[in-house]
């Protein structure tokens, strides 16, 4: 009895871990690799909605312990979050709109979440307020934004790397040499 009931805890447990990793659509998922602060990216969700506008759903998974830690202290200072709960912060999920041409993005959404994906702090970029106010810049090359768009758009990535276009030569040999001792 104690088994069964260790086991169904245990697939519990497994089940809330997996539910916002299984929010979205698989086909979709991209690894987006690590930005220059050695965050780990994945795009989540792109393309346009109903009204047309590109979009792209994007998270960032705390992989410095650094950049964490200055998150939490923000997240304690700035909205008054108490340690306990800022202190489980896993990953945070950014919502990009892009212009037709794909040049400018704007931040729609914001959101921290721990690692059951339960929702710490989030913040909306609706226009309902000037904190709120959604503001459209250029896309900063090589930025989470910037691998975003060409999915959102639904055209073929523009950059190539060198590793594709340059062939290594092994330095193992084609076949196995033996030597008479």
């Amino acid at each position: 009895m104690k088994k069964l009931l260790v086991c169904a805890l245990l697939a519990g447990l497994i089940a809330s871990l997996a539910a916002p990793a299984m929010a979205w659509d698989a086909a979709k998922q991209k690894d987006l690799g690590q930005d220059a602060n050695k965050m780990q990216w994945w795009l989540l969700d792109f393309g346009k909605d109903t009204n047309g506008v590109p979009y792209a759903v994007t998270r960032k998974y705390y992989t410095n312990t650094t950049i964490k830690n200055e998150t939490i202290e923000l997240l304690m200072s700035k909205f008054g979050i108490s340690p306990e709960v800022a202190g489980s912060l896993y990953f945070t999920e950014y919502g990009y709109e892009y212009t037709e041409d794909g040049k400018q993005f704007a931040l729609t959404y914001l959101r921290h979440f721990d690692m059951l994906g339960n929702e710490i702090h989030g913040t909306v970029y609706d226009d309902s307020s000037e904190a709120t106010a959604k503001t459209f810049a250029a896309i900063p090359a090589g930025s989470t934004p910037a691998k975003a768009v060409n999915y959102a758009l639904d055209r073929p990535a523009t950059t190539t790397t060198k590793a594709a276009t340059t062939t290594k030569k092994s330095t193992v040999p084609t076949k196995r040499v033996v030597r008479k001792k």
